[in-house]
């Protein structure tokens, strides 16, 4: 390229940048140094050549150019064809993520070739307009991940369209007449994208599947599944190769077993439980020791691998629960009945027999194929009152609930079946517990919402589900075991190879969340540990969530110091669970619901004949499906709630309720009531009084006038407005604020975010 001038020192800023970004448009692959560009340009003076590196970093800066590791200046954004993924929004800002990892790129609608959310695509950039963002264009849609939708379809003149509450599809889906499949008016349908032209408004589409009408709760249920796309009805074929496995355990299968038929064992679950895929055994043995087994339901032995029940488990992955219902991942007939450990059934099991002394020290184990029987089938509550009753509970169980049975006086012998068994393994769990936190195991018990519902699936009430010592008795004996057998197969002598085996791993917490969550708990006159070691940080985080037990920011505190967490994971690569602070841990006590499980009894039934390390590759897959599989049932599991929420407060319209400030956006303010758990948001129209700000530094909003601040943890009360089931959404009006609140404190010396200024939007989320 040639200057107009041989030297360029009186041009001004602007000139110099138009000249540079003229030069990297016409080499758009080029790297330069500044030396260089000294030369192309013509900046022989010294003025010339530092305004040229002013203009180079203004373009750096707006991203426009990129500075290389080797001190080079390049186009931010390559010129060729990209591939990677396509993201649609409802608001029309859809962005393209290049495989490369780089930062999303937008594109606008009439550049988006009509791809559809999650799309593989091939993309090229647009020139860049000056004070513009950089944009793409898709040039090719690849693979479409998904061109199914669920939605509510309005039927008129003979043809339908589907009103869908996808984020990811601002339209609705035209289906011609022939694509009906006998669909009426207001039927919740899945129904499946198939074209697009180019400069059609719509997609057009086929109506795939019918739940049923609006606001049917088996409708509703199944629609939140294939929303997901999870499966809502078992095939046939899996139902039938079930049937015909035979009830009858031959005799040569149980001589090859372990007997434990006569040994004390029994099942705790909940109240409503009909798959018991664990049981606990006990006895005494020599030297005062106890013998304990963990019995856990042998579903290897029924469910053969790459048969069709095992396909179909595969591609579950997962058993699902919604509010009202599970979805399991196995044939009823395998979950319910012949492998679930049921009582006064002869079952068989794959177990891990621990002989433990008084202080919960492991003297020895093994792992057994097993024949058990279970002599009781307890529930969660049953245990509970025994351990109540003679004063083994903890002190905090005592405080939670309305009601506790009369303690028996001291020193008085046990009362209740089996009482001495599940007073002696309590007092094991909890030194197992003890010495877990003291090694630095992070202590998350969240309290859980739950619903009684009644026989149209409506919710009536609500209850919160607390984890007792009954329930910390089974889970500490589930985690000893699954550490265990992990152990057994990872820790191996320096030099070896471990064998493959799917672990659950869990990794540390981000440094740039925790600084976050350190800052968030300042608020409120905490502090939080961010460096020092992990285990540093797991203690400082178990004083945290210590030191907020019975505070009125409890619930919110241990809410977001969770979502600081990552999130736990099946993986081949052991890097150890965090949370647990277990070297060693993987999921080996639930094969009926759980195929990661089943994948672990046959890999240590498989390396105990003496087999060969598995295949990595092919077990890190299943491990990476495993994982998907189960985010997509908590997603689903988390709307199945919102759903009943929505529907219970929708009886309650108008009503008043306490509740505290559980999030603060640029939309509003969302409430969690203390009564029922409920959420929902204070849309920020409805703060008519002022104007307000939101400040994301320190989780408010303020108004400009009177300085009123609406902050996490604050107590209001609130009336409820709307409540739309069909979006699952709750509308809340602002009654009063506490005013004995708590105000947060705040380092006004420090310097503060900006403030990012709120219109009263219609278009709330």
């Amino acid at each position: 390229m040639k200057s107009k001038s041989s030297s360029t020192p009186r041009l001004k800023r602007r000139d110099m940048t138009d000249l540079l970004l003229q030069f990297f448009q016409e080499h758009p692959t080029g790297e330069y140094t500044p030396k260089t560009l000294f030369n192309e340009l013509k900046a022989k003076t010294h003025p010339a050549k530092m305004l040229l590196l002013d203009a180079l970093e203004d373009l750096v800066r707006d991203d426009y150019l990129k500075r290389t590791s080797r001190g080079s200046y390049t186009n931010a954004t390559p010129a060729h064809v990209m591939e990677g993924t396509f993201v649609r929004k409802r608001n029309g800002r859809n962005s393209f993520l290049p495989d490369d990892g780089g930062q999303s790129i937008l594109v606008a609608e009439r550049n988006s070739l009509h791809a559809l959310d999650g799309d593989r695509v091939r993309a090229t950039m647009l020139a860049r307009r000056r004070n513009h963002t950089r944009e793409a264009v898709i040039i090719e849609v690849l693979e479409h991940t998904k061109n199914s939708f669920v939605g509510t379809i309005h039927v008129e003149h003979g043809y339908g369209f589907l009103i869908t509450e996808s984020r990811s599809l601002a339209v609705d889906i035209f289906i011609p007449k022939a694509n009906l499949k006998g669909a009426k008016n207001g039927d919740k349908v899945l129904v499946e994208i198939t074209s697009w032209p180019q400069d059609a408004k719509s997609p057009i589409g086929k109506v795939k599947d019918i739940f049923g009408s609006t606001g049917n709760n088996d409708a509703e249920m199944n629609a939140i599944l294939a929303e997901f796309e999870l499966p809502y009805r078992y095939p046939q074929k899996v139902v039938e190769a079930a049937d015909r496995i035979p009830e009858e355990i031959p005799t040569d299968e149980i001589q090859r077993r372990e007997d434990f038929r006569s040994v004390l064992t029994f099942t705790i679950d909940p109240h409503d439980a009909k798959d018991f895929d664990d049981a606990l055994s006990i006895r005494k043995v020599d030297d005062g020791d106890w013998e304990v087994g963990v019995h856990i339901a042998d579903v290897s032995y029924y469910v053969r691998e790459n048969d069709t029940i095992d396909r179909e488990a595969r591609q579950r992955a997962t058993s699902i629960y919604l509010v009202d219902r599970t979805i399991p991942m196995l044939p009823e007939k395998l979950c319910n009945f012949l492998c679930s450990l049921r009582p006064d059934e002869d079952k068989l099991a794959y177990s891990v027999i621990f002989r433990l002394s008084d202080k919960a020290e492991v003297k020895a184990w093994h792992l057994a194929h097993t024949v058990i029987r279970s002599n009781r089938r307890f529930a969660y509550e049953e245990v509970q009152e025994i351990l109540e009753r003679n004063n083994e509970a903890s002190p905090e169980d005592l405080q939670t609930g309305t009601s506790h049975p009369t303690p028996l006086p001291k020193g008085h012998k046990p009362e209740g079946e089996y009482a001495e068994e599940l007073i002696t393994l309590n007092r094991l769990a909890k030194q197992f517990r003890a010495a877990r936190f003291k090694h630095g195991s992070v202590a998350f018990d969240r309290p859980e919402i739950r619903f009684d519902i009644d026989e149209t699936g409506h919710p009536v009430s609500t209850y919160i589900k607390i984890a007792k010592d009954a329930n910390k008795l089974v889970e500490e004996f589930m985690l000893l075991a699954n550490r265990t057998v992990a152990e057994s197969i990872g820790r191996v002598p320096k030099g070896v190879s471990a064998k493959v085996l799917p672990y659950r791993i869990h990794d540390v917490p981000d440094t740039e969340k925790l600084e976050k969550l350190s800052a968030f708990v300042g608020l409120f006159g905490y502090r939080l540990k961010t460096d020092g070691g992990k285990t540093a940080i797991s203690k400082s985080l178990n004083k945290l969530l210590s030191d907020v037990q019975g505070k009125r920011e409890a619930g919110l505190i241990e809410l977001v110091t969770l979502r600081a967490m990552q999130k736990a994971q099946y993986s081949t690569t052991n890097i150890g669970h965090y949370g647990l602070m277990f070297d060693y841990y993987t999921h080996f006590t639930s094969p009926i619901r759980r195929y990661p499980d089943l994948m672990v009894h046959r890999l240590l039934t498989r390396y105990a004949e003496g087999g060969r390390s598995a295949n990595k590759e092919k077990y890190e897959d299943l491990c990476e499906h495993s994982s998907a599989m189960e985010q997509l049932a908590e997603q689903a599991e988390r709307a199945s709630i919102k759903y009943k929420q929505v529907e219970f407060m929708a009886d309650r319209l108008g009503q008043e309720f306490e509740g505290t400030i559980s999030g603060v956006s640029d939309f509003g303010i969302y409430v969690e009531l203390t009564e029922n758990g409920c959420e929902g948001l204070i849309p920020i129209r409805n703060l008519d009084d002022d104007y307000y700000e939101y400040d994301e530094r320190n989780y408010c909003l303020s108004g400009r006038r009177n300085h009123r601040r609406y902050s996490l943890g604050d107590k209001v009360s609130v009336r409820v407005e709307r409540a739309d089931i069909d979006k699952r959404l709750l509308d809340f009006e602002l009654v009063g604020v506490d005013k004995h609140k708590r105000e947060a404190r705040i380092d006004l010396s420090l310097p503060r975010t900006p403030k990012k200024t709120l219109k009263r939007q219609k278009n709330r989320r």
